[in-house]
This record gives structure tokens, C-alpha cells and sequence, in this order.
């Protein structure tokens, strides 16, 4: 008699059919009490319960041989899994595919995952460009992604050579240009390099924003507001756009321009606050306006007045000394340009 190889077939001794039994059977007795009881069913995994001599010449039936322990002509504990072929018995169905384990699911091919799909040899992170990594960085919310084409113009980076160090090599990283091996640096100069790439980023970014398609991609953001919003009260979380106060890199910070009631902040990110200015340049926010003048705001229609008690604090009061003296001058200031004004059309 032979045993499709599509069976699984587990036995234990009729005497001690509990754990850790402690008798024996067997091959022939094995053999005859399946046929006699007809115990077939599927298997995991395409292997058969099969009979081994063991010591003194008797047969031992068990799991498989990670699950066996074999003593003197013990019969090792059935734990549910499939039992191995070792020697006696003979597969009718050699050759045959083995069958799917539990619960329906092929077994998994060399290589692949569980569910059968090919690894990922890359994650996307890795191809993406500079720029986008470069913009996808915490505290880099303010950045637009310059597009390409646009670096690529010699034009649109005149002048530039003279601003940042190491240019080249910063305008091959910018690009993701491969740098020879005969040109490679130093881990010191390779940090200056990375330094100088941010920097040349960053004044070409501050020359890009004023173009349409750059106006376009900060408008995106504007309308998010992810350069943040007015503090002030009485702007109702009016959103902001960056302002630089000077052109020229390494003197000022980038603040924050709020359309509203045209005052000055600070970013409320402390890595954004770290920004040079010069990124973003001084013309942005009030071009961006006079291109867009549908979103200008109106002016608050309140202002805060400073009261003790409930009341009002008088104007000659010395709590307005300071503010009354700049009011003054900024008045006289004002009289004086319309005055030469007027004499000028006289004339």
C-alpha cells in the first residue's frame, strides 16, 4: 500500500493517545491501522506522516523531525503540523505541486513577500531631486520648488558667482549633477559645498517668486496660509507673506508682511525665524499684491484703546509722551513734503 503524498496523516498509540505517551508501534502495525481506520486528510505544506526505525527495530510515528524527539522507540507528540517522509513509505503523487497552506493562501516564492509581490528596491524619498528634498525639509515651509528650466538659465543667475563659494560645485548639487571622481572633496569642503547650495537656492528662489509661475506656486500657499497668520487681534488671522529687509544675504532674518494693517513679525516657527531674509528679497509681498489686488484686505476697522478703570486715557497724558512726540514729527514730516510739492507746481 502507498500514501498519496497529499495526505496528512498523524498517529498516535492507542494505549497512551495522550501527551507524552510513552508507546510504541510498528511500520507494518502503522500502516494497517490507517488503512483499517481511513484517518486521510489535507496536509500543510505537501508532506506525509511516515514510519522510521527506530532503536531495537521499532517503528517510531510522530510530527516532523523539529518537533520529534526521538527515544527509545517513543512515539513523539502529534502538534498539529505536517509530518515528514523518512525512508519506509513511498509518495504516489511524486512530482506533484505541493498543496497551499491553511486558510487558502499560496505559499510565498523565493524573493517576494507573504502576499507574493516583489520587494521595493527603492523608496521614493530616494529619487527624488534636491529641491524636493531641500523644500520638504522642517522649517523650509516658506520655500517654493523652482522649477528646473528656470536654474538652468545662465540668465536668470547672473551675478550670483561672486555671492556664493564654490558655485560650481553648489550648482551641480542644486541640479543633481554627478561630480567626478577626480573631483572629489574633502568631508571640510563637502560641508561648504552643501552650505553654498542652500544659499544659492535661496537667492535664486528670492529671483523666481517674482516671476508669474513662482507668484503662482507662493499664491498656493498664501491660500493655505502656510506662512502663518497676522498676530494681531484685530486681523482675524489675516495670512502673511514673507518679506525680506534687504536683498544682500547674511544681514537680516525673514519676516513676515501682513497685508492687513502692513505691520512687521517675526515667523512663529523658530526654524523659520533662522531664514536669511535675502531668500525671499524685499519686493515680494508688495508685488505679489499689486499683481493680486482681489486679495488685498481691507483695513481693521478697529483699533485698540488703552483705557484704566473704563476710561479713556487722555492724550497729554505722559503714556503717550513717546508716541505723541513721533506722531508729531511723522505729522511735520508730512506737511513739509506737501509744501514742496505744491511749490513745485507753482514753479
Amino acid at each position: 500500500m502507498s500514501l498519496s503524498h497529499d495526505a496528512d496523516i498523524s498517529l498516535v498509540s492507542p494505549k497512551h493517545g495522550g501527551r507524552g505517551g510513552g508507546g510504541t508501534v510498528s511500520a507494518s502495525d502503522a500502516l494497517r491501522a490507517l488503512q483499517a481506520q481511513g484517518v486521510a486528510r489535507g496536509i500543510h505544506g505537501g508532506t506525509v506522516l511516515g514510519a522510521s526505525a527506530g532503536k531495537n527495530g521499532k517503528g517510531v510515528v510522530g510530527a516532523s523531525p523539529d518537533e520529534l524527539s526521538v527515544g527509545d522507540g517513543d512515539v513523539g507528540e502529534e502538534t498539529g503540523g505536517a509530518a515528514t517522509t523518512e525512508g519506509a513509505l513511498s509518495a504516489d503523487a511524486a512530482g506533484a505541486k505541493p498543496a497551499a497552506p491553511a486558510g487558502g493562501a499560496a505559499p510565498p516564492a523565493p524573493g517576494t513577500t507573504g502576499g507574493g509581490s516583489s520587494e521595493i528596491s527603492a523608496s521614493d524619498d530616494e529619487d527624488g531631486s534636491w529641491i524636493a528634498w531641500f523644500c520638504s525639509l522642517r522649517g523650509n515651509e516658506f520655500f517654493c520648488e523652482v522649477e528646473e528650466d528656470y536654474i538652468q538659465d545662465d540668465f536668470n543667475l547672473t551675478g550670483l558667482n561672486s555671492l556664493v563659494p564654490y558655485y560650481d560645485y553648489a550648482l551641480d548639487m542644486v541640479l543633481d549633477v554627478e561630480m567626478p571622481m577626480e573631483d572629489s572633496l574633502t568631508e571640510e569642503q563637502q560641508e561648504i559645498v552643501e552650505s553654498a547650495a542652500e544659499m544659492l537656492y535661496g537667492l535664486i528662489h528670492a529671483r523666481y517668486i517674482v516671476t508669474n509661475r513662482g507668484m503662482h506656486a507662493m499664491y498656493e500657499k498664501y491660500r493655505s496660509a502656510a506662512f502663518g497668520r497676522c498676530p494681531r487681534v484685530f486681523c482675524q488671522g489675516q495670512p502673511v507673506l514673507p518679506v525680506g529687509l534687504s536683498d544682500l544675504p547674511r544681514n537680516y532674518t525673514v519676516n513676515v508682511f501682513c497685508p492687513r494693517c502692513h505691520g512687521l513679525f517675526f515667523p512663529k516657527s523658530t526654524r523659520q525665524a533662522n531664514i536669511d531674509g535675502a531668500y525671499f528679497g524685499t519686493t515680494f509681498p508688495h508685488l505679489f499684491l499689486m499683481t493680486h489686488p482681489d486679495i488685498i484686505p481691507a483695513k481693521p476697522s478697529q483699533n485698540y484703546i488703552p483705557r484704566v478703570y473704563g476710561f479713556k486715557i487722555h492724550q497729554s497724558s505722559v503714556y503717550y509722551r513717546n508716541h505723541e512726540d513721533s506722531q508729531q514729527s511723522e505729522n511735520i514730516r508730512m506737511k513739509r513734503s506737501k509744501n514742496r510739492t505744491s511749490s513745485t507746481r507753482l514753479k
